[in-house]
């Protein structure tokens, strides 16, 4: 469970129980989805279906941060796109930001958003002159960086900041929009197929079809591979993230140049201040060892193990050329996916102009972020992907380890794989273990009790049932 998770708003709104026509359908209720059917709840045939609770899925997992320091996002544009493409994002993140800001003030959210200095800093020597040709980059475009020594104790040799960046509180966030637009919101249906039928688009659901003009897919990962080919286009990074009570807000969030490496930001609200770290960033095709994993943020952090209040993973969608995915997938059909690791600012930011695209209205940065982009950086991480989503494949049918001897049944039933988990209280749970998306085999999570797919992040609970995409599907064994 994650810090968020525990304000989350478990109220279910209504499922859909019949078929329906609509004008515009948004599928998904995370911070992308709910933005853009906020700038769209006035027009009246405009509804959003989310296969589970809305905020219920990587929203609530994120760090919360609302910020254009991003790592060395900036430098790393400049050499392997251009400069144009890198103003053009650091202009696109601070309108984020000031959206985000706008909504917040506008419908008097309380989610604890809170001014901060956003700070990026170095452990390594080698480091330094790529962060100083940040801090250029920054500069040049008329932002205060500051290179004062990071204010907390950690072993930083050099940093920058900057001022005017925010944290808050993810789910207070999409909890108020969800009681504020619940009269165009269906939780609980599942989407699990799309078929373009003429100038309409039929959503196919378990039980019930929706017939829409246009559909905004603002799932965390799409549930179909083609027309878009995500897989090839990107990689999924896992990020593993503790929380303690402290005593003293720096006011401060901070981030590490490259991965892997670490994250931290704070958050008080009546009942304290809280310090969250996140480390061990990785991509999923290798390092799957939780426990491991998070033994190593303890260490990185210095957190004892009394002190640890919360710890949760987090999955995030990493693209060829660091730059996230909105737009057009055909005239009709609009997709917002592939937020890197700053899914935040690039949701809300998503939202927004998605929501003037299906209007037809101008909409800026969409050249920047089109699905039909080619740059150098991206097709240069082309086949890295395809062999990373090999690998993926490949190194998630082994079996190694050594908590599955104890723990876990692997045989076969019918020819199909599957797997028998017998938890602390000596309950059984059978599930096949082959990810219906693309057919990877799933690795348990002993730590959070769900089985996680290496390849596309989708996620099941020990029971089997889908809980996060790309897979449409359970994966509950019935006699």
């Amino acid at each position: 469970m994650s810090l968020w998770d525990k304000k989350l708003n478990k109220d279910v709104l209504f499922s859909l129980k019949e078929n329906k026509n609509v004008d515009i359908l948004i599928i998904g209720g995370g911070i992308a989805g709910l933005t853009a059917l906020y700038y769209l709840k006035d027009k009246k045939n405009v509804f959003l279906v989310d296969a589970g609770i809305i905020g219920d899925g990587v929203t609530k997992n994120t760090t919360g941060k609302l910020t254009y320091l991003q790592n060395t996002i900036y430098t790393d544009l400049v050499h392997h796109v251009n400069k144009d493409t890198a103003q053009k994002y650091l202009k696109s993140q601070k309108i984020a930001i000031d959206l985000a800001k706008s909504i917040i003030e506008k419908e008097k959210i309380n989610c604890h958003l809170e001014k901060v200095d956003s700070y990026v800093f170095t452990t390594k020597p080698k480091e330094i002159k790529k962060l100083k040709e940040e801090r250029d980059f920054l500069l040049s475009q008329n932002i205060k960086v500051s290179e004062n020594a990071l204010p907390i104790n950690l072993p930083a040799i050099y940093s920058i900041s900057v001022e005017d960046t925010y944290v808050f509180h993810p789910i207070l966030y999409t909890n108020h929009l969800k009681d504020l637009l619940k009269e165009k919101i269906f939780e609980n249906t599942k989407i699990i197929k799309l078929k373009k039928e003429k100038d309409k688009y039929i959503c196919f659901g378990e039980k019930i079809k929706i017939i829409a003009s246009k559909v905004i897919v603002a799932c965390h990962y799409p549930f179909f591979f083609l027309p878009f080919c995500l897989p090839i286009k990107s990689h999924i990074e896992k990020s593993y993230i503790l929380t303690r009570k402290v005593e003293k807000n720096p006011k401060i969030s901070a981030i590490t140049v490259s991965n892997p490496g670490m994250s931290i930001r704070y958050y008080e609200d009546e009942s304290g201040i809280y310090e969250i770290c996140l480390a061990c960033s990785h991509k999923t095709s290798i390092h799957q060892k939780d426990t491991k994993n998070f033994k190593t943020v303890q260490k990185i952090f210095n957190i004892k193990e009394d002190d640890i209040i919360d710890a949760w993973s987090n999955v995030d969608i990493i693209t060829g050329d660091k730059l996230p995915f909105i737009g057009n997938i055909n005239k009709k059909l609009y997709i917002a996916t592939g937020f890197n690791t700053w899914g935040m600012t690039n949701g809300i930011l998503a939202g927004y102009l998605l929501s003037r695209k299906v209007l037809e209205e101008p909409a800026p940065f969409e050249d920047l972020f089109s699905l039909k982009r080619n740059n150098f950086y991206q097709i240069k991480n082309f086949f890295p992907n395809i062999i990373n989503s090999a690998i993926s494949l490949i190194s998630s049918k082994k079996r190694e380890k050594d908590w599955y001897k104890s723990h876990l049944i692997f045989t076969k039933k019918n020819g199909k794989s599957i797997a028998i988990y017998t938890d602390k209280e000596g309950v059984k749970y059978t599930v096949f273990t082959t990810c219906p998306h693309m057919g990877c085999s799933l690795i348990f999570n002993e730590l959070e009790e769900t089985w996680d797919c290496p390849c596309h992040s989708s996620r099941y609970t020990k029971d089997g049932e889908c809980i996060k995409g790309p897979s449409t599907k359970d994966i509950k064994y019935k006699e």
